[in-house]
């Protein structure tokens, strides 16, 4: 047979589409191989890429602070002028750097361990050194011990029967409920956990990011989160003293004196970020921006690894005139 030139397009367009029928055949089964092996890497159990980045993170963590310098200490004492605050920082601390201890897979689907709390200052990564002098509150009532101490006991899903729950809190020290709110408040629930202020919080998809040619899905704390329950009734619960409040309708600060032993300590994002104005002019030398001051995550979404965080709090006093001090 003498192929002609319209036998050769059709010879071409028959091979076209044999190769066009096993390329789609080819396509599914590779992103099945691909879908079942990350779902595999993905499981917090020995031996997975995600364990190893689990018991300790592939790279390093810093707990960076940044404290306000009262200018005019004499003012506030003596004539309860408004404090007048620098910022100053970041003082820098390597953290997390220790593997976790205590580690026991369940049967249910969800692993144990101990959070061992560490920290080494960098002195390259900060401002200054340890012993600076800084006009403030004495933090000493809030920051006690933590070199040598450790965190949990945390149980989280391991992902092994439903990889969507990866990493999602089960309980904190044995318990679903934390014992220091009302009702839904105290749930443990989530991943953004804070063990310091006895909340869980939740993130909101903002944007898509591209760091290094990968994308990430960016995950923030939203206004809501710190809202006064007029603004969102859902954090009804979260107000347990109606004087300093003004009746529940304060809005970005957190009481947590019930977790802190009766201590006046309150938990806002940094610089008052999303608070309402009359805590904002309590005080001079404020500047809260969404860049500087949000807690975020960066989630890669095949994986649903988090490649990027940054978990930022301020934390606060109450000071009111004693009757006990002349």
């Amino acid at each position: 047979m003498i192929c002609n030139r319209s036998c050769g397009l059709l010879t071409g367009a028959v091979i076209g589409a044999v190769l066009a029928i096993f390329g789609g055949a080819l396509i599914p089964i590779g992103d099945r191989l691909i879908s079942k092996a990350i779902k595999k890497e993905a499981v917090i159990s020995n031996g997975t890429i995600a364990f190893d980045n689990w018991l300790v993170p592939g790279s390093s963590v810093y707990r960076q602070f940044w404290i306000f310098n009262v200018e005019n200490p004499s003012e506030v004492l003596n004539l309860g002028a408004r404090p007048k605050l620098e910022q100053r920082g970041p003082y820098t601390y390597r953290v997390r750097y220790l593997p976790k201890e205590n580690i026991t897979e369940n049967s249910n689907g969800t692993i144990s361990y101990m959070l061992p709390n560490a920290a080494r200052f960098e002195p390259d990564m900060s401002v200054g050194t340890e012993n600076d002098t800084i006009t403030c509150l004495n933090l000493a009532v809030v920051v006690s011990q933590y070199n040598g101490t450790s965190d949990g006991l945390y149980r989280v899903y391991t992902g092994k029967d439903d990889i969507s729950k990866t990493a999602i809190i089960e309980s904190y020290k044995n318990k679903r409920n934390l014992s220091y709110w009302e009702g839904h408040c105290d749930l443990v629930n989530g991943t953004v956990f804070f063990s310091f202020i006895f909340r869980s919080i939740y993130g909101v998809y903002q944007t898509t990011k591209n760091v290094k040619g990968i994308q990430l899905y960016r995950f923030t704390v939203p206004r809501e989160a710190f809202a006064s329950p007029v603004d969102v009734g859902d954090n009804y619960c979260f107000c347990t003293d109606q004087v300093i409040s003004q009746n529940c309708t304060l809005a970005g600060v957190l009481d947590i004196s019930s977790c802190k032993a009766g201590r006046p300590v309150y938990i806002s994002l940094p610089h008052f970020l999303h608070a309402s104005e009359s805590i904002l002019h309590d005080v001079e030398g404020l500047s809260p921006n969404e860049e500087e001051h949000e807690t975020f995550l960066d989630v890669e979404p095949t994986t649903g690894f988090t490649l990027q965080f940054a978990k930022r709090l301020q934390v606060n006093l109450l000071v009111r005139p004693s009757t006990k001090i002349e």
